[in-house]
């Protein structure tokens, strides 16, 4: 994590991402891709607040599944991704194509790595969950065959190998979620890098525009005609028995997860709620 000195009130509470590790300032040209953005309107008119502006950033095409198996790879670059919160690594493949895929933390220039059923149990390898060891941190998790990783794959996650149990393996999720997943299934080896990103304070709105985020309004500071927290002198209370978004809907102790979804039945302890 790096911090700056207070030379402004923007930068005394201004804090980025160590980016010391990384090893290029470009990506690989046809790796990439441009994508217009026009968030949170269409024909001119808002369809989701809060979205809009920001950055423009090129889409680095990622390989999240198998699709390089049994083929062993280089590590050549560390990079920057500005569409994830984790960093990517370049792979130089010994069938010559050169692939990006997320980079799992002390990975180095040079490593070398690889996607098989059965592989060495170290950092950036990609290997089935029965073949995985009790207890090893991975990430970049399927949830069903051939399907490419769904799970755990943003900066400093990881699930852990809980159990082997017939057909199926047990993980323990980073939200202390346990669920079983089909021991076919594939995962990569380690935790993913950028371990302190959640520790990033973002110091000034303007970097929030940046990222693409446009202002948000208090309801309470709204006219009562658009929202149900509004009207008042600014300081009336809430007024409604439960908390609700601007369309009325009820946001707070209500369960947002759709009843009788098809993964309940591979969950087999859900997670536990902070006091």
């Amino acid at each position: 994590m790096k911090r700056y000195k207070p030379t402004s009130p923007g930068k005394r509470h201004f804090s980025v991402s160590d980016y010391s590790i990384l090893t290029a300032d470009k990506p690989l040209k046809k790796l990439v891709s441009f994508n217009k953005r026009q968030r949170g309107r269409s024909k001119g008119l808002i369809t989701s607040r809060h979205k809009g502006g920001g950055n423009k950033k090129l889409y680095r095409e990622i390989i999240l599944g198998e699709e390089k198996k049994g083929i062993s790879g280089i590590v050549k670059t560390i990079e920057y991704d500005p569409y994830r919160t984790t960093f990517i690594t370049l792979i130089s493949y010994r069938d010559g194509d050169w692939r990006y895929i997320l980079a799992p933390n002390n990975l180095k220039v040079g490593d070398s790595i690889v996607c098989s059923e059965k592989a060495p149990v170290k950092a950036g390898n990609r290997m089935i969950l029965k073949n995985i060891p009790v207890g090893t941190q991975i990430h970049n998790i399927e949830t069903k065959t051939l399907q490419g990783g769904k799970l755990s794959r943003s900066a400093g996650s990881s699930a852990i190998i809980f159990t082997q149990e017939g057909q199926y393996t047990f993980i323990k999720m980073p939200s202390s979620e346990i669920r079983k997943i089909l021991s076919t299934c594939y995962a990569s080896i380690g935790q993913l890098s950028n371990i302190e990103h959640g520790l990033i304070e973002i110091g000034k709105a303007g970097r929030s525009r940046l990222m693409g985020k446009r202002p948000k309004v208090r309801g309470s500071a709204m006219n009562a005609v658009d929202h149900p927290y509004g009207g008042g002198e600014g300081k009336t209370k809430r007024g409604t028995k439960r908390p609700k978004n601007i369309f009325g809907k009820v946001t707070g102790g209500k369960k947002t997860r759709k009843k009788n979804k098809y993964s309940d039945k591979f969950i087999i302890e859900h997670r536990r709620h902070k006091k």
